[in-house]
């Protein structure tokens, strides 16, 4: 994803959860995806889906572990 890509997701997602510490990263060696990032946890990836001409749309994944509810973290 190109650094202006990156700068608006971090935007949207920042203002969308209230999250100011919030940041989506660049992957090393990957150009169709970004890490996202709550301080220094990481907690998922945006994904760049532009396969329909005109169409793109970005698609978060996010996991949570079971022992993540158990804890409360």
């Amino acid at each position: 994803m190109s650094p202006q890509e990156i700068e608006k997701l971090n935007n949207y997602l920042r203002n969308k959860f209230k999250l100011p510490e919030l940041e989506v990263r660049a992957r090393p060696r990957k150009d169709d995806s970004a890490e996202v990032y709550i301080g220094d946890e990481f907690i998922g990836v945006i994904f760049k889906d532009d396969e329909d001409p005109g169409d793109i749309c970005y698609n978060f994944q996010m996991a949570i572990l079971d022992y993540d509810l158990e804890t409360g973290a």
